[in-house]
């Protein structure tokens, strides 16, 4: 009754105001220019509120006409059976909207860090992004990574602090975690209004303008001027909100200063003088716009859409690299999906000029063409078949075989030329390299023995792809019979395309395939999609934890075979050495002995030995001395060949795994465990017992936070010690507690831990 009475009141009130009707039903009939296309992504920690807020975009943008709920299991972005079951995002999903005139072509994230790959995959080919923080938690472990990774890729942001609605939603603090744990500069140009504890609108810091929420499901709002008469004392506490958000901007915005000192106040500038700084700050990075709303409770979403439009970039406004296509088509794969009906699905980011259906396309890290099938549009899981999608958008194509994620692809041969001719010429401009370089471009170039010429550079440039993470976790996959395994590794390698983060080999010893992924639930999901849509009941063996080994020091050996097998006499002497060095690259694992005799002997190695020398290197150095598990930070060195006339490659690569067994077994070894950063949220009431169990499992602790009522635990925690650790946590702490980890490093285990380790995987 007292909320009826208080809306009564707002109605009256504003009879005078403006009433609109907050939500687009164009249908997307108008032509959207490339000026009024922003592509976006919605980034955050798990449980933030991303699929919410997606859901209710689409919902108020008339693109659908009912907003689902995650708890329901019925929103559209997260389409996939296991998703609705668990409540989770675990595929990244791409829908496309109207809103006042632009077009938002939006991806939809997971967050969980099993599934970090699916956000890489997507940072690649956004221009901007949203990241959603809980209003009660503020920065939390995986927005940090999300971050991070955000940060690589140079993409602007804007921050949307959701869930203001609950009773411990704190704004000063999240704005406080925001500077001090991303170290960056927060712009506040939203603050919540709350009336009896509910939170019934926001106040923009920029218009001074409050909106407030009305009827209906959230498509009504009213939009009011603030005047010193009318809003008394709370106007002049807004008033100082407005000139601290414009005194900040003045400290990161040049144009804004020059207007600031010439009017001699921070009074009186006008509202889209502090738009267009806002913007400016946004696409340069300098400063982020801190927004709030309650996304679950309709409130802040469309305001969130205004922002989008006008705080982050065009295609036209990023991007630089690719303009060096001209008119000509660019795009970048960034996800492939295999469908039922369609089979194989590539997304596609296009940059430059068009892609029609059954076009040829040439793809520049393949060097190859490929011919595309049919052409559609995506809304999640729905897909509208177009005959031409233009630049700025989200292509989906069908029948590209080679095509991965992360490729580039263009309209011929000559094209990929003219546009690296292109790109070597811009490079000779001082600072555009660091301009122009990505993370995983910057990785490949650490690579290059020698400085890289502007040739180099541009096919660096242009043939990056997106860097995959290193997986923590195996086990075993067994098919229900030996008549499902060619139908198993059919399935295994489609996923291995979907998903770069999933590894799947084969154990020499046992014959076994065996899964490598980034956590128990990457693992468990795998199984699950294997069950459902392959229809093959697979088993998973137990959970082997993915150690390293690490030489010890350096070693020297010969080996030398001379037999006849069959009617073909095979000899062969190798002098082969191996010794630690630390983060060695991959194209340097192995060298050549560059001394006198020894560069004489090996120059005239044949390019079919030598291929065979590199998969004997290879082979060895997956498999250590101690427990078979891979080498890491070794380089090998060839000394000595002698290759007798007839002698089969075969013969030559086990030769050279028999050699280096020798090398490493001299060598020794130490196995390395994967480190996680553990952090562990968790009632003060149930702390004590939390953090007893933590110290038995040799974590390391970095820090300790009070967070409301709960205790936040940093730590450092080594992965053998936390198989099982949700259960465990739930059954301490009530059900109360939650946590969140992601890889951080591979650390020597000491004598003893090595013995339990060995122990647990050989059962010796």
């Amino acid at each position: 009754m007292r909320s009826y009475c208080f809306l009564n009141y707002y109605r009256k009130l504003f009879k005078h105001a403006q009433i609109r009707r907050y939500s687009s039903n164009s249908d997307g009939k108008f032509k959207t220019k490339i000026e009024n296309i922003r592509n976006i992504g919605i980034l955050a920690h798990i449980d933030a509120g991303k699929t919410t807020t997606t859901e209710r975009m689409l919902f108020y943008s008339g693109t659908i006409r009912s907003m689902g709920e995650v708890h329901h299991g019925n929103t559209v972005t997260d389409y996939m059976e296991q998703e609705r079951q668990r409540g989770i995002t675990i595929t990244s999903a791409a829908v496309s909207f109207p809103w006042h005139g632009t077009q938002i072509n939006l991806i939809d994230t997971p967050g969980h860090i099993d599934f970090t790959m699916e956000v890489e995959q997507s940072l690649a080919v956004l221009d901007g992004a949203v990241i959603v923080l809980d209003a009660s938690a503020g920065v939390e472990a995986q927005t940090l990574t999300v971050w991070r990774q955000a940060n690589g890729y140079r993409v602007p942001r804007i921050l949307y602090l959701n869930k203001m609605d609950r009773p411990d939603a704190d704004i000063n603090a999240c704005v406080r975690s925001v500077r001090e744990k991303l170290q960056v500069t927060p712009l506040l140009v939203h603050t919540p209004i709350t009336k009896e504890g509910k939170l019934i609108g926001l106040v923009d810091l920029v218009t001074c303008e409050e909106v407030i929420w009305t009827q209906g499901r959230g498509q009504n709002f009213i939009r009011r001027a603030l005047t010193e008469k009318q809003d008394g004392g709370n106007w002049e506490k807004i008033m100082n909100s407005h000139r601290q958000l414009i005194d900040t901007l003045s400290s990161l915005d040049d144009q804004l200063a020059e207007i600031i000192i010439q009017q001699e106040t921070l009074d009186n500038i006008a509202h889209q003088e502090v738009t267009d700084a806002v913007r400016r700050c946004t696409l340069n990075m300098k400063g982020f716009p801190v927004l709030c709303g309650s996304s679950y409770k309709n409130i802040g979403v469309q305001t969130l859409m205004d922002s989008i439009v006008s705080y982050l970039p065009s295609p036209l406004e990023c991007n630089k690299i690719y303009k060096v296509f001209g008119s000509e088509l660019a795009g970048r794969a960034f996800k492939v999906q295999h469908d039922d009906q369609r089979g194989v699905l590539t997304f596609i980011r296009l940059y430059s000029g068009e892609i029609e259906k059954g076009q040829k396309i040439y793809n520049l890290a393949r060097e190859k063409s490929e011919q595309t099938g049919s052409l559609y549009v995506a809304l999640a899981d729905e897909y509208k078949p177009v005959d031409k999608v233009t630049a700025g958008n989200i292509a989906v194509v069908s029948s590209l075989k080679a095509t991965m994620s992360g490729d580039l692809i263009t309209s011929t041969q000559s094209s990929a030329k003219r546009a690296r001719v292109e790109l070597s010429s811009w490079l000779e401009e001082p600072g555009q390299v660091d301009e122009l370089m990505l993370p995983s471009a910057r990785q490949r170039l650490q690579n290059l023995e020698s400085e890289p010429t502007n040739d180099e550079l541009a096919q660096v440039l242009l043939g990056i792809g997106t860097t995959i993470p290193e997986p923590v976790f195996l086990c075993s996959i067994e098919p229900p019979s030996a008549a499902y395994q060619t139908a198993l590794e059919t399935a295994l390698a489609e996923l291995q395309r979907e998903d770069p983060s999933l590894r799947v080999t084969t154990d020499e010893d046992t014959g076994q395939l065996v899964l490598a992924g980034m956590g128990e639930l990457h693992l468990e999901i795998i199984k699950e999609r294997i069950i459902r849509e392959y229809k093959i009941e697979v088993e998973l063996g137990a959970l082997q934890i993915a150690y390293r080994e690490a030489l010890l020091g350096p070693a020297r050996a010969t080996q030398a075979v001379d037999r006849k097998i069959g009617n073909q006499r095979q000899s062969i002497k190798v002098d082969m050495s191996a010794k630690p060095v630390k983060g060695v690259t991959q194209d340097k694992l192995f060298r050549l002995d560059k001394t006198a005799d020894s560069a004489a002997n090996l120059a005239h190695i044949h390019p079919r030995v030598m291929n065979s020398i590199h998969q004997g290197v290879q082979s060895a150095l997956n498999h250590g001395p101690k427990l078979g598990c891979p080498l890491v930070d070794v380089q090998v060195t060839l000394h000595w060949l002698e290759l007798g006339r007839g002698t089969s490659e075969s013969v030559v690569t086990a030769t050279v795994v028999q050699c280096l067994r020798k090398v490493f077994e001299e060598a020794e070894s130490v196995l390395l465990e994967p480190m996680m950063a553990l952090e562990v949220v968790v009632p003060e009431s149930h702390a004590a017992r939390v953090s007893a169990d933590l110290m038995r499992r040799r974590v390391e602790v970095r820090g300790v936070q009070v967070r409301h009522a709960n205790k936040v635990i940093d730590c450092i925690a080594p992965l053998s010690e936390l198989l099982g650790y949700s259960s465990t946590l739930r059954s301490l702490s009530s059900g109360l507690a939650s946590f969140t980890m992601e890889f951080h490093s591979h650390r020597h285990m000491s004598p003893l831990d090595e013995q339990k380790a060995i122990k647990d995987v050989t059962g010796l």
